[in-house]
């Protein structure tokens, strides 16, 4: 009854004089991301360790991991043949509105929304400081940051933890629909490693809302598949007008509107 040979063929043992783990992942070779992932993908939720907070350490931990300059290397490939994406560098737009200039736009307003948002949770614009951009892949990151909870709004995802699924699987989908698959596996190693921990924690310790995880999980993907590029827009355009209204002219689709917030308070 305990004999497992079968499906434990093949396994080779690899010989090492290294007195430290050592594998062909330079993500498990990485001490940090291994803590990151045991402790985030594993954990409960508690006041103690605010999920806010989650993310950082791994973002700066992949800074040093991945290979900047390979993705760099990335990016101008996929500029040479992709003249949209080309314009949108030599464009370069980045957003300075602050709070205060969102406060006489309409409440049914995409930036009336937003207002709100930041209003009630006493919250900034900016989710990390502002920096002047030396390359494509430090551009790339600062409008994702400038523009996620934007993507909240337009693409149907709670400003609550379940919520947080749909903008990363918005992200997880449409990078791979419109740019080459290296690329965007580059880009999407965070995406993948922060939305995962709350895939296992729902499993693990809140399975009743596994579900409406799972839900938005889907949600969120069919967003980023029909719809344009969606690290391109340039919300400011987008602020007078409602999410409906906004959504049709950024051209985002298959978007479903579902309450996470019920399920994520269960998360406690």
């Amino acid at each position: 009854m305990n004999d497992y040979s079968y499906l434990m063929k093949g396994l080779t043992r690899v010989p090492t004089t290294s007195s430290t783990l050592v594998s062909s992942s330079r993500y498990l070779n990485d001490p940090r991301i291994r803590d990151w992932l045991a402790t985030h993908l594993l954990r409960k939720n508690g006041p103690d360790a605010p999920t806010p907070s989650d993310p950082m350490p791994l973002v700066l931990a992949l800074r040093e991991v991945q290979d900047i300059d390979r993705i760099n290397e990335l990016f101008a490939a996929e500029r040479r043949k992709n003249a949209a994406l080309d314009q949108w560098f030599r464009e370069g737009h980045i957003s300075t509105f602050k709070r205060e200039d969102l406060k006489d736009y309409p409440p049914e307003s995409t930036a009336g929304i937003f207002y709100k948002q930041l209003m009630d949770n006493d919250l900034q614009v900016d989710i990390v400081p502002p920096y002047k951009p030396q390359n494509d892949y430090q551009y790339f990151f600062l409008r994702a940051g400038q523009t996620h909870d934007l993507e909240h709004i337009l693409g149907g995802g709670g400003f609550d933890f379940i919520g947080e699924v749909v903008p990363y699987y918005m992200r997880l989908s449409n990078l791979f629909v419109h740019l080459s698959a290296e690329l965007a596996g580059e880009l999407c190693v965070f995406y993948m490693l922060s939305s995962t921990r709350i895939l296992t924690r729902a499993v693990l310790h809140y399975p009743q809302t596994w579900l409406t995880v799972l839900d938005a999980l889907e949600r969120g993907a069919q967003v980023g598949r029909e719809s344009g590029p969606l690290y391109s827009l340039r919300f400011e355009e987008l602020f007078e007008l409602t999410p409906e209204q906004a959504r049709r002219k950024a051209g985002i689709r298959g978007v479903r509107l579902a309450d996470t917030s019920a399920a994520s308070a269960q998360w406690c």
